[in-house]
């Protein structure tokens, strides 16, 4: 019985500096098995791509009312579908946002803009 735990101690001391070495040894926060921080654009470093702040171009072309007639303007915030493209794709502020969608509604009731698309 001695011998067997003799024989057994060392083979567990090897064991250990192998288990160490593996992907669960970090050399820093958001290192980890496929590398530091998150891809292109994460916190581990800008990427490719650097993507700059959007701006909301009511607010930039200081634009009071979004008027519903504006056929050309309110395309440039529906997608191909006939959606509304949201506030974090648009960069558009919340207000306008608000007032944007009203507008789109407004501009679809009076059949200026599709509802849909023909599918």
């Amino acid at each position: 019985m001695p011998e067997e735990n003799q024989e057994r101690a060392p083979s567990h001391s090897s064991a250990a500096p192998h288990s160490s070495s593996g992907p669960s040894s970090s050399s820093g926060p958001g290192s980890g098995p496929r590398g530091p921080g998150r891809g292109p654009g994460g916190p581990g470093g800008r990427g490719k791509f650097f993507r700059r702040k959007k701006v909301c171009k009511f607010c930039t072309e200081k634009i009071d009312g979004i008027p519903y007639k504006d056929v050309r303007l309110l395309q440039q915030f529906v997608a191909e579908r006939g959606k509304i493209v949201p506030r974090r794709l648009s960069g558009v502020c919340t207000a306008h946002q608000r007032r944007l969608s009203r507008a789109i509604k407004q501009a679809r009731n009076i059949a200026l803009l599709p509802f849909a698309t023909r599918h």
